[in-house]
């Protein structure tokens, strides 16, 4: 149960850090959607020259789709401006489903310190913070759960009477057995060998990087906006 809670959303490979990477390059908003179909019925509620369609299954873009989701596709020149209308196979499902939380947040590396001050203020207020791993095709991935262990640490640091629960306390444990060495975790962790070996790695280079894109993208109404930027009409 997310509600009252301030939640993050870890899907490192991809959605989050793409989502990050859209917004810190100009995008109005992204709209997270359940299918492809959701994404077209949406679009049409637009002008088509005002938004992307961005979307993958199994790692591929979506037939008839302006973007996947590779980061290195949310380039200024194709998103600054617009909103983006986004499904894929695990992150924008579970950003959804956090829907009623008190706020929720989507973190990655890419995006990694500014989503972990504000766990941490929020957190030093005595607020109920909880990280959600996206996992990958409904199961656990290694990535996001290294991730999610880093922000429980940051988070976490100088809070007094903090109290961590037994996923927390191994995603943690993930996150000192990786460290630093991102490319390590992702050479390990089946997502990332599956992305590799479809011709993406250069996908896990650019999701390795810390704080590449330092915004703080935050669910709201239905959407995803930089912080301090007005959400959608």
């Amino acid at each position: 149960d997310v509600a009252g809670r301030v939640v993050a959303v870890v899907d490192v490979l991809r959605a989050s850090s793409s989502i990050a990477t859209a917004l810190a390059n100009g995008a109005r908003a992204v709209i997270p959607g359940e299918n492809s179909e959701a994404i077209m019925t949406w679009s049409k509620a637009f002008d088509r020259r005002e938004v992307r369609l961005a979307g993958e299954r199994r790692m591929r873009m979506i037939d008839g789709f302006d973007l996947g989701n590779s980061p290195l596709e949310f380039t200024r020149e194709a998103v600054e401006g617009h909103t983006v209308l986004m499904t894929t196979t695990n992150g924008t499902g579970a950003i959804a489903a956090a829907q009623g939380a008190k706020e929720v947040l989507v973190g990655a590396y890419v995006n990694f310190s500014p989503v972990a001050a504000v766990l941490r203020a929020a957190a030093r207020r005595g607020a109920d913070v909880a990280l959600i791993c996206a996992g990958h095709e409904g199961q656990f991935a290694l990535e996001d759960a290294a991730c999610a262990g880093r922000f429980v640490r940051h988070a976490t640091r100088r809070v007094a009477g903090a109290t961590l629960n037994d996923a927390a306390l191994a995603a943690m444990q993930l996150d000192r057995k990786f460290g630093d060495d991102r490319w390590g975790l992702f050479e390990t962790s089946t997502h990332g060998q599956a992305l590799a070996n479809a011709g993406f790695a250069a996908d896990l280079v650019a999701c390795a990087t810390l704080d590449a894109h330092p915004v703080v993208p935050v669910y709201q109404d239905r959407q995803v906006v930089r912080l301090g930027a007005p959400a959608e009409a």
